[in-house]
This record gives structure tokens, C-alpha cells and sequence, in this order.
């Protein structure tokens, strides 16, 4: 089982217009509510994909509610830590005219340390004991910034796989516990590096750093460029195909969630690095936080090259 952990939650609003106007009223064309959270949509697309999966995180709310409810219907397990405040609202706006997408997020609710002190127990008492787990997204105001450290450390020592997936602060931290795998983007990697990545030699450099400082697997997502992926072994150059993008949002998260799925039934690197190329791609061929659909993560698995660098 592969469990997600999402310590700052949301209920996606996805709005679209057919033309969006500044400073005048805009009408919304269609709104829709999605589960919201980097570890919940990695979750979300683990399910889809057939894998066994269940998401953990905080909750509080009316909007906590609808979350809950939102991931009954997708038939995602999950066990949620009650929290005194509200869960965050994000709103992404799509302009159906430009294909443009506005997103405002909010920074997520005050979390007490008593709060922390039970979600940090029931993760470390999970029963049966997953294979892998899923540290993903920010954390919100009154949990450490170090949190991920600690949380993986805790996890290493149980003989589970730590995958990190954040930005800023929250990965730099994380990282000095040296988890299994990481999949930051471009702009995190130098954020992570302190280096701009302009090139794909960078990119390869910078992927080639990360495993030598101790990080099994590493891989950096490049957009429509694809990603390029390493262990202490391999690197691979690993292409989509062209596709026409509706939204890419939940594009990273399902490309995480495919690569974890695909190691923890035993697949090789490259392998599992085609199917989270693949996923990747499915997830921005729907609008809104719709995520991948297996069907077009099927189709498009052939379609994706996958090249061999020396190392």
C-alpha cells in the first residue's frame, strides 16, 4: 500500500468564463468542486492507475466535509487528523477564450501542536505498514518548517520508501533527511540547488548532484519537455508526446504518483519513468483538477521516448 500524506489540504473551486475582463464583473460559465492537496491528488491518481493506496492529512470544516465526501465518491481511502479550523479554499480560473489559468491559493489553516501530535502518531502507527509513503505539498502556519525532516526520518526508520514532493523551504528541510525519491520542477530544483537551470545539461547536472548527495532517485519535470530522471546507476531523457493542453494542474502530481506506483510493483526506472510521463500528460488533457484518466494514460504510454544518457 502507498499512503499520501497532505498536511495542508484544500477544496479546489475550478472556475471557467468564456472571457475574462479586469476590473468588471465576469460571469462564470461552469464551477466545479474538486479534493484538493498534492498528496491527495497523488492518491487520487494511484487509485485510478488500480493501485492500493490511502490518503492521510488534515481536515476541519465545512469545506473539510465536502472534501471528504468529494474522495467517498472517487472511492479514494482515506483517514483524516480533525483539526479546530477551516481547511483552505484555492481557486483556479480558466479564461475558455485564451486557455489562460488564474490560480490564487491560500496559505491553509492554524494547525496547534496538539493537533500535529495526533496526525504525527496515527502516521506513525499506520497498521498494515505501506510500502512507500507520499510527503507532498506546503504545510500550513503552526507546523515546523522541518516537519518533512522529521516525518521522514521517522519512516526510514520503519523501513519504508520516503518520497518528497514540495518547494521552498519545506524541500530544502526535507531533504537533509535524504529521502528515496524527489521530483521537484525546474524553478525548485534551483531553489533546492541554489543555480539556475537554464539548459539540459543544467537539468542533467543538477539530477546527477542529487543522487550523489545521497537521494536514491531523482528527477526533475520540465513541462512539455518531459523530465529527466536518475539513480546512482542510470539517467534517462524522457519525452511526451505533443498533446493539446486543457489545464496542468495535477499534471506533477500525477506524474509522481504513476513513478511511485510503477517502483512499488517492482518496475524498472525507466519503465516507471515512462508511465509518470504518461500520467503527467493525461492530467493536462482534462480541464480543471480533473487528474489523469487510466484510459489516456494508456494511450498515450507508447508514445512517450525514453533515451539512455551517459552518466
Amino acid at each position: 500500500m502507498i499512503a499520501t500524506v497532505t498536511l495542508n489540504p484544500s477544496l479546489d473551486r475550478h472556475v471557467a468564463v468564456d472571457n475574462l475582463v479586469l476590473d468588471d464583473t465576469n460571469r462564470w460559465v461552469s464551477m466545479k468542486y474538486q479534493p484538493g492537496g498534492k498528496g491527495i491528488n497523488v492518491s487520487r491518481v494511484i487509485y485510478e492507475l488500480g493501485g492500493d493506496t490511502k490518503a492521510y492529512g488534515f481536515v476541519g470544516g465545512v469545506d473539510g466535509d465536502v472534501l471528504k465526501k468529494l474522495l467517498k465518491g472517487h472511492k479514494v481511502p482515506c483517514d483524516f487528523t480533525s483539526i479546530k479550523n477551516d481547511i483552505r479554499s484555492n481557486f483556479i480560473i480558466t479564461d475558455l477564450k485564451t486557455h489562460r489559468q488564474t490560480r490564487i491559493s491560500a496559505p491553509g489553516p492554524q494547525v496547534s501542536s496538539g493537533e500535529l501530535k495526533k496526525l504525527v502518531d496515527k502516521i506513525t502507527g499506520i497498521k498494515p505498514k505501506p510500502t512507500h509513503i507520499v510527503f507532498a505539498g506546503s504545510v500550513p502556519p503552526g507546523v515546523p518548517g522541518d516537519i518533512y525532516y522529521e516525518l521522514i526520518v521517522r519512516m526510514q526508520a520503519m523501513g519504508i520508501v520516503t518520497v518528497l514532493d514540495s518547494a521552498d523551504q519545506w524541500l530544502r528541510e526535507g531533504v537533509r533527511a535524504k529521502p528515496d525519491i524527489i521530483k521537484p520542477n525546474v524553478r525548485e530544483a534551483q531553489g533546492l540547488l541554489g543555480v539556475e537551470l537554464k539548459t539540459e545539461e543544467d537539468v542533467i547536472y543538477a539530477v546527477k548532484t542529487i543522487v550523489s548527495s545521497g537521494i536514491k532517485i531523482a528527477s526533475i519535470s520540465r513541462g512539455r519537455e518531459g523530465m529527466i530522471i536518475a539513480d546512482k546507476d542510470q539517467i534517462f531523457k524522457v519525452v511526451p508526446p505533443d498533446v493539446q493542453v486543457l489545464s496542468t494542474v495535477g499534471a506533477g502530481d500525477s506524474t509522481v504518483a504513476a513513478l511511485v506506483l510503477k517502483l512499488s510493483q517492482g518496475g524498472t526506472l525507466e519503465d516507471a519513468s515512462r508511465l509518470a510521463v504518461a500520467a503527467g500528460t493525461a492530467a493536462t488533457l482534462t480541464a480543471g483538477t480533473e487528474l489523469c484518466h487510466k484510459a489516456d494514460v494508456e494511450s498515450l504510454l507508447p508514445q512517450v521516448k525514453v533515451e539512455r544518457l551517459l552518466f
